[in-house]
């Protein structure tokens, strides 16, 4: 269980938020929402102790993150994979080896084993028959799932998605949608999705937190949220062009 217990986050004298209040639970699917700029990355940056808060804490498992020495802190952020906004594949290496690069260099497994699970993690995206082509050759969907199967090669207990769904068209979303619910089902993983496509939160999420004002001003489940009094988070689902009770 993730417990985040009055976060509080600037840079300089900007404020990006206070008093974050929420809790994750084992197999859970949060959607963290809001409008561009108000501070979802900066928020999931710190589930892995990417960044460190100005006050408050994140306990995992009983645990603070931030009072975590640096060999510990390293086995933490091993328990997370990573799916970045764009992917962030090495443009210099292929798929295949995009996709084994966490084992190799933070795992100490046989060749044959890498092998192994590189390419099962691309089979899972349905991407098995691409691992020698090189990222440029790959469309914009086809490297988010290879960074997909980046993120789920070490077997992590946590998927962070930071935007999966951005610049992809509606068919592709829908695919990227559709793996993301297939690796919560299949692995049995903690998910935290970041971002601003309500038609994908709706897909995917249990639960929804909404940051506006600096601050997480609504929370709750995908189905609370359709029906939720708040106005701010009313147009926000309504600018979607999705329809709101």
């Amino acid at each position: 269980m993730i417990e985040i217990r009055n976060l509080k986050k600037s840079f300089g004298s900007h404020l990006i938020w206070q008093n974050v209040n929420l809790d994750v639970l084992d197999g859970e699917t949060l959607a963290v929402i809001g409008k561009s700029g108000s501070g979802k990355s900066v928020l999931l940056k710190h589930f892995n102790a990417l960044l460190y808060p100005d006050e408050g804490y994140i306990s995992i498992d009983g645990q603070n993150i931030f009072e975590k020495d640096y060999v510990n802190l390293r086995k933490l952020r091993q328990r997370f994979g990573v799916l970045f906004q764009g992917a962030a594949l090495f443009d210099s290496i292929s798929a295949f080896e995009n996709v084994a690069f966490p084992l190799r260099y933070f795992r100490v497994m046989e060749e044959d084993e890498i092998q192994e699970r590189a390419l099962r993690s691309l089979e899972m995206v349905d991407l098995k028959q691409i691992g020698d082509k090189s990222p440029a050759e790959l469309s914009g969907g086809m490297r988010k799932r290879v960074g997909l199967a980046r993120a789920i090669v070490t077997e992590p207990d946590y998927l962070l998605y930071d935007e999966p769904t951005s610049g992809l068209d509606p068919l592709t979303s829908d695919e990227i949608n559709d793996l993301i619910n297939y690796m919560a089902d299949s692995l049995d993983i903690t998910s935290i999705v970041v971002t601003h496509d309500i038609h994908s939160v709706l897909k995917v999420a249990d639960k929804a937190a909404y940051i506006d004002n600096q601050e997480i001003s609504w929370s709750g489940t995908v189905e609370e949220m359709q029906h939720a009094e708040q106005k701010n988070l009313r147009d926000f689902i309504k600018a979607s062009e999705y329809l709101i009770s």
